[in-house]
């Protein structure tokens, strides 16, 4: 559901890291990716190795195997871009054909994307745009977004994506909650439009209905709904333009959920707002939060990635995966379905190259 930002040096170049994907919770559409039975509590694995890179959607995995995408979980959708039965979950990855040389894959609730050499492909749903090349018909094979050149970094939320152009961002889908940032009031755009007023975007995260840009000098932007607080600016009122999230400064990494957002700081301190009514915010109390609070009990952070109602740090020179929230199927690989508000490492989980997650389910990638 949310998108994962990409780590420096794990992406589709020779010579990126690799490692192995682990995989825990729900599995009844597929997204463990084992061909196993109904889930698991624990993460397990790995079902794939030699991956680059891993982002979660809904209830689809894509996985960066060497420039070439793998897919598997709810084939629905179309969001796993390959030839699979309509009806029946696809439980173990395979590969979408007609992509070479990915720099980048992201997912959104039902779609996917791909960065190729500056230019974005994707596949999946496309009822309100969220694919880009100008239609509202589902893909089950990727196409061109119109218009992107030099892209640099791509992110899906539920039903829109985003792309990271010469230092400002390009949106495009579902415009209900300003999602598109553009200061318009339109309810959707089938092809990109500029979001407003950012300049010198590094990165782009997506959450359910909401957006984060950060910036080259540390500083969070943010657009779309905010029933939940979770645009950072001390308020619950919706943009459909950017804004800036308070308090925050020297900002490494980003990370969007469902209705929540998560830091990490460059002293290894991590931030939380939004949603807090499933322990997302890994804060004491179930009380939303409209500006970043401090999450307390870790350390060391190095990057972050959050599922629906989940949110999972890599932290400390090990890279130890320290995870906390919603935990109803197992997708904490706790050993148990029982919330966790506060921070805890997955005992020998460690070399977090990426992780992220949907509903119910939780993935991690691992050079170890």
């Amino acid at each position: 559901m949310a998108a994962l930002a990409l780590l420096a040096g794990t992406g589709g170049p020779a010579g990126a890291a690799t490692g192995g994907v682990l995989t825990t919770g729900l599995d009844d559409l597929g997204q463990l990716g084992d061909a196993g039975p109904a889930g698991r509590t624990s993460f397990g694995g790995p079902v794939l190795d030699g991956v680059e890179q891993v982002a979660g959607g809904r209830e689809h995995v894509l996985a960066l195997v060497g420039g070439s995408v793998r897919s598997w979980g709810d084939p629905r959708k179309g969001a796993l871009g390959r030839p699979v039965g309509a009806t029946s979950p696809a439980a173990v990855p395979g590969t979408v054909p007609g992509l070479a040389g990915v720099d980048e894959v992201e997912a959104g609730h039902y779609h996917s994307l791909a960065l190729v050499d500056g230019a974005v492909w994707a596949w999946g749903m496309g009822s309100l745009g969220q694919l880009g090349d100008g239609s509202t018909a589902k893909r089950t094979a990727p196409v061109r977004v119109a218009g992107l050149a030099g892209a640099s970094a791509v992110a899906g939320g539920r039903d829109m994506s985003y792309a990271v152009v010469g230092g400002g961002v390009r949106a495009w889908g579902s415009d209900t909650h300003g999602e598109l940032g553009d200061g318009g009031a339109a309810q959707r755009s089938l092809v990109p439009v500029a979001v407003a007023g950012l300049t010198g975007v590094v990165d782009v995260v997506a959450g359910r209905n909401h957006a984060l840009a950060l910036r080259s000098d540390g500083s969070v932007w943010a657009w779309g709904l905010n029933a939940s607080g979770q645009l950072g600016d001390g308020t619950r009122t919706t943009r459909s333009s950017p804004v800036p999230v308070e308090g925050l400064a020297g900002v490494v990494a980003l990370a969007a959920g469902a209705d929540h957002s998560v830091a990490v700081l460059a002293d290894g301190t991590v931030r939380a707002w939004g949603e807090s009514a499933r322990g997302q915010l890994g804060l004491a109390g179930t009380t939303d939060r409209t500006r970043p609070a401090a999450v307390p009990g870790v350390a060391g952070a190095v990057d972050a990635w959050a599922g629906r109602d989940t949110t999972y740090v890599a932290a400390g020179p090990e890279r130890r995966l320290v995870r906390w929230g919603h935990d109803d199927a197992g997708q904490l690989g706790a050993g148990a379905t029982a919330a966790r508000r506060a921070p805890t490492a997955v005992p020998g989980v460690e070399g977090v190259l990426d992780a992220g997650g949907g509903r119910a389910y939780g993935v991690a990638l691992t050079a170890g």
